[in-house]
């Protein structure tokens, strides 16, 4: 005679309570009932977003990739990060429960937990030479993979690189990229309450050139 099988706790109570007959034993639905709350969101291809350290009081120069082991890549003449060096950081000081009093708030937020140029110009510089950007820095933005006003974190290295600027840029004439407005329209639906904070994350990582059509923000 086989031993019996014993039933998860949670899973035992569905059945019992519930009528959950359909659940099959070893099912992913009947062990999602373990994991653990507040964990952070899947990304593209299942992957979990990092979280980073968070707003500090004084930031310090962070360790960057080696230099040439970054490759951009490009979708229609767009450069795109590396997501092995960059696959984004999530800053532990914004949930969905707090947005009122952080990237949502009036006022404004990022300012006041955004590394200083010292710090960010000296991790650009190491940045370029992991990437092997050799342009005119001034013309590439040192940019927030999921941007400050998504709550990504400010000085993790895994979310931040060099972005070059964007296909018939007039070299010379500054930063301006596509990839702010899609940052931008993103926060305002977050703040409005059309989408979740973690779905407009988890679309910046995926691929921020289609995150408006696959939430359906055109």
């Amino acid at each position: 005679m086989r031993p019996a099988r014993v039933l998860p706790p949670a899973l035992l109570a569905c059945l019992l309570l519930a009528g959950c007959s359909s659940v099959r034993l070893g099912d992913p639905a009947a062990s999602a009932t373990n994991s653990p709350a507040g964990a952070p969101a899947p990304a593209g291809g299942g992957k979990v977003i990092a979280v980073g350290a968070g707003p500090q009081k004084h930031y310090t120069v962070q360790q960057q990739p080696p230099a040439g082991s970054c490759h951009y890549r490009y979708e229609h003449g767009e450069p795109l990060e590396d997501r092995k060096c960059t696959p984004g950081a999530i800053s532990p000081a914004v949930t969905q429960a707090n947005l009122g009093s952080t990237i949502c708030r009036k006022g404004g937020y990022t300012s006041g937990i955004r590394p200083s140029a010292y710090i960010t110009g000296k991790e650009k510089r190491l940045n370029a030479a992991s990437y092997g950007y050799t342009g005119r820095m001034a013309d590439a933005e040192y940019d927030h993979l999921i941007s400050l006003q998504l709550g990504g974190d400010p000085n993790d290295p895994r979310n931040l690189w060099v972005e070059p600027a964007d296909p018939g840029h007039r070299k010379g004439a500054g930063v301006n990229n596509r990839k702010d407005p899609v940052e931008t329209k993103l926060h305002t639906a977050v703040c409005s309450g059309q989408i979740t904070l973690a779905a407009a994350q988890k679309a910046i990582v995926t691929d921020w050139n289609t995150a408006l059509t696959s939430l359906h923000l055109g």
